[in-house]
């Protein structure tokens, strides 16, 4: 695809403001890399059984998902802020380059402790990989014309959420769970090609200074209550004193976090950020969202295989409908916010729906038809589809161009840690309903070993039927608690308040012009 030579203009912070349609040289790299983050978050999922049937440790299920997802939020503000400091196009490299290296390891991980260590090495590098593409983006187009891009995003979305799954599937079956990995290194191979090659962004200066004691401070607090969240209750009593300890550690960390960034002379997190009403409320709704959603998701290909008796492909493509759901829903929303510039009733109308579409998978059981089930998860789709496009939008348009980098990968944080305390949660509500479930089928092989749908499947009727009423039950309070959070979403979404968009027709181009911090998560 041809350059098309933009023309520039001076914007009030002296960065250039590019014009006319210089991000379709850069589109494609940025697609690619966007598939590349975008399909590791669903090609995994469904071989999530086979890993533990292969490694064990069937109560660690959980920090496959958090070891990655932790990694990825305690990098995701450092890579915001450095991005505004010193140039995006180095710091997306880099995420690349890291997030190969933890898919190649991960792949030849030969335990569970390995498999662990190796994705959140992986987060590293996919702590920077969406918060890079939107931030590129928001160099180049203000976020009132940005839905005219949603189609492209869109249709990433589409083939990672629907091809995701199923070719997850397809890979465990046929290749093994290894291959959910390896088949990184490709696609970010062209990456790489493509982003170094078309990707070309004023360059920004050096003489600032990094902000490493907030950096550190926040990672420590947010690991603590990961950790927290993770261990107590399962491999720790509440009252213990390695629970007490982290509980105290996560709560120092963070009390001496907000006193660094009051001080700091560039903060990696500006606390006056959060005097803005939109900011305030869209963070705590990507935080809910991702509690809810990540937590909630992470557990339904689990309860298809063994309760609903589907193999890994045929569980994948049976996320296709809420995968659907939300990417036409995104697309939608996006186009409306562009043509009207109106956005308030969409994150109530999103919260609403995923509350909704939570409660009812929490009805699902071993006998639901397929019809039912995908009925239930279109609706859930819808919903997700409504709220991650506000609030990727709300805080870009929330705050002044000076933080909008910052600004625009907090969410981005919330989202992600929302998600990583959804799924350590979650997993405890899970693993105890179904330790209490299991009973005597649990010396019969239905838990120590991992829950591998293939040995299940060869257990004595009584002891199968038994783990299969185990795992129902254990998802579908995972359901239950997710349709709660849902709830506290719709009534933190009435709270948005309607601040016409940066970029509309009544706006000069002088008022355009500070988009080039702008980046979503």
């Amino acid at each position: 695809m041809a350059h098309i030579a933009p023309t520039t203009k001076r914007g009030r912070l002296g960065f250039r403001v590019r014009r006319g349609n210089s991000w379709l040289a850069a589109l494609p790299g940025l697609l690619v890399v966007m598939l590349l983050a975008q399909l590791d978050m669903t090609i995994v999922g469904t071989a999530m059984p086979r890993i533990v049937g292969d490694l064990g440790g069937a109560e660690h299920l959980s920090w496959v998902v958090t070891a990655y997802a932790l990694a990825a939020t305690v990098v995701t503000p450092l890579y915001g802020k450095l991005g505004d400091m010193f140039g995006r196009k180095r710091l997306l490299l880099t995420s690349i380059v890291l997030f190969l290296a933890g898919s190649v390891l991960s792949g030849m991980a030969q335990g569970m402790l390995e498999l662990i260590t190796f994705r959140a090495l992986q987060g590293l590098g996919a702590g920077g990989l969406i918060v890079g593409v939107f931030a590129t983006i928001g160099e180049l187009v203000s976020p009132r014309e940005r839905g005219k891009l949603q189609g492209y995003f869109a249709a990433v979305g589409a083939l990672s959420m629907i091809g995701g799954p199923l070719l997850g599937g397809l890979i465990t079956d046929h290749l093994g769970w290894r291959w959910t990995f390896y088949i990184n290194v490709p696609l970010g191979i062209l990456a790489l090609v493509i982003v170094t090659a078309t990707l070309h962004l004023p360059k920004r200066g050096s003489s600032h200074r990094v902000d490493f004691a907030g950096a550190g401070l926040l990672a420590a607090g947010a690991s603590a209550i990961v950790l927290l969240t993770t261990w107590g209750g399962n491999q720790h009593a509440w009252t213990s004193p390695t629970i007490i300890g982290l509980g105290a550690t996560g709560v120092a960390a963070l009390v001496g976090f907000l006193l660094v960034e009051r001080r700091a002379t560039e903060p990696i997190l500006p606390l006056h950020l959060f005097r803005h009403r939109n900011f305030t409320v869209s963070s705590g709704l990507a935080f809910l969202v991702g509690f809810s959603m990540f937590g909630a998701i992470t557990f339904l290909p689990l309860f298809m295989q063994i309760a609903q008796g589907a193999s890994a492909t045929n569980s994948g493509a049976l996320l296709t409908p809420m995968m659907l759901g939300a990417m036409a829903m995104s697309l939608v929303a996006g186009q409306i916010v562009t043509r009207t510039g109106r956005y308030r009733a969409m994150p109530i109308a999103g919260s609403a729906a995923m509350a909704a579409g939570m409660y009812l998978l929490s009805t699902l059981d071993a006998t639901s038809s397929h019809l039912t089930t995908t009925l239930y998860m279109v609706l859930l789709g819808l919903g997700m589809g409504l709220l991650m496009q506000i609030t990727r939008l709300l805080p870009q348009n929330s705050v002044e161009p000076a933080d909008m980098g910052v600004a625009s990968s907090t969410p981005q944080f919330f989202q992600t840690i929302g998600g990583s305390l959804g799924v350590a949660l979650f997993g405890a509500i899970f693993t105890s309903r179904l330790h209490a479930s299991l009973g005597s089928a649990a010396g019969a092989g239905g838990s120590g070993g991992g829950l591998d749908p293939a040995k299940i499947a060869g257990l004595p009727d009584a002891v199968r039927e038994a783990i299969t009423h185990a795992v129902t039950n254990a998802s579908q309070g995972v359901f239950v608690w997710a349709a709660a959070v849902g709830a506290l979403a719709f009534l933190l979404a009435w709270g948005v308040k309607h601040v016409p968009l940066r970029g509309g027709p009544a706006q000069s181009v002088e008022q355009e012009a500070p988009k080039e911090l702008a980046a979503v998560d």
